[in-house]
């Protein structure tokens, strides 16, 4: 095969490759809208004007919160990178969102990886890895923090779950101890060239603290923004929860969802299982729970995927 031929191929190859993720995400979010046997879309868009969402004050709120909080995510990231090259905003959001959507059909969202290490020369994917990983677990870990004090606040403040407080401490116990087992088992495999968990405690110690510390802090800031915009959705469901009730539940929820091992095909749906297993201690309004979920996937999924198709598309390998 001639050299010319070769590149014909490569680029025809990669232009099916990115048409197929771009499809592939289309289609998936076509079927979580369609697919849903808990409620009729007729029913959802009928609840939504009933509850007067779709309002313009209430839409601008929606939309902020969701802009906070990919704002944050990008920023995040491109604090990170900053240790390594310094990168500009709008190259972060292009390759935060187009890792977004190659995300979304990968188990685990491992394809954020692979698609944020192909912007970035050979000689260095190995440390975005890395850097990609931390900001994962540090969004992990403040999940973590946030949860754990939901969940402790929860038993103290009230008695709805009854006699199976103790069972939840149990299974809280065993969540954790299922984690630090996978971590400390994960630690020897190798991810990315040979690089393996551990090499990451030692790269981070080359990071300057100055920029750990803000990728922490925009991590809560990130938490703290997505909780919120789920409290706003809580009330204009009319839902009579206490505020430090309903913040610890979605804390909780959260989770608890982190915590299950899930393909990201099915983030969603567990998501709206727990919510629904929290939420029925306090209200009885299962359909609602379940409205809230799919919105805050489509506010801060499924619209900034939508976007990040367009990256993909116009994406080109680094020689």
């Amino acid at each position: 095969m001639k050299l010319g031929d070769f590149h014909k191929t490569k680029h025809f190859f990669w232009l099916i490759l990115k048409l197929t993720i771009v499809i592939a995400c289309a289609y998936f979010i076509y079927l979580r809208l369609t697919t849903n046997s808990s409620f009729s879309s007729s029913q959802l868009w009928e609840t939504l004007r009933l509850q007067n969402l779709l309002s313009f004050n209430n839409l601008l709120i929606l939309i902020g919160f969701s802009l906070a909080n990919w704002l944050l995510e990008i920023k995040k990231w491109q604090t990170l990178v900053s240790s390594i090259e310094s990168i500009s905003f709008v190259e972060a959001t292009k390759q935060s969102l187009s890792s977004l959507t190659t995300s979304l059909i990968t188990p685990n969202r491992i394809g954020e990886y692979g698609a944020k290490i192909l912007y970035f020369k050979p000689a260095v994917r190995s440390k975005i890895l890395l850097l990609n990983l931390f900001g994962n677990l540090s969004q992990l870990l403040t999940t973590l923090v946030f949860g754990s004090l939901g969940f402790i606040y929860l038993n103290s403040a009230t008695n709805r779950f009854g006699n199976y407080q103790y069972s939840l401490y149990i299974s809280f116990g065993i969540a954790i101890l299922v984690g630090i087992s996978y971590f400390y088992l994960v630690t020897k495999q190798p991810l990315y060239k040979g690089k393996t968990f551990k090499d990451l405690t030692f790269f981070i110690k080359e990071i300057p603290k100055k920029i750990l510390s803000l990728s922490l802090f925009l991590a809560v800031f990130r938490f703290l923004v997505f909780s919120h915009q789920f409290v706003f959705l809580l009330a204009i469901f009319d839902y009579q929860i206490p505020y430090w009730i309903a913040i610890s539940s979605i804390s909780l929820m959260y989770l608890v969802a982190s915590l299950i091992p899930m393909l990201s095909l099915f983030d969603a749906l567990l998501k709206g299982s727990v919510a629904l297993a929290i939420f029925s201690q306090f209200s009885d309004n299962e359909v609602g729970v379940l409205m809230i979920t799919l919105l805050m996937w489509l506010l801060n999924f499924a619209i900034p995927s939508v976007f990040g198709s367009y990256f993909v598309l116009t994406f080109k390998i680094k020689k």
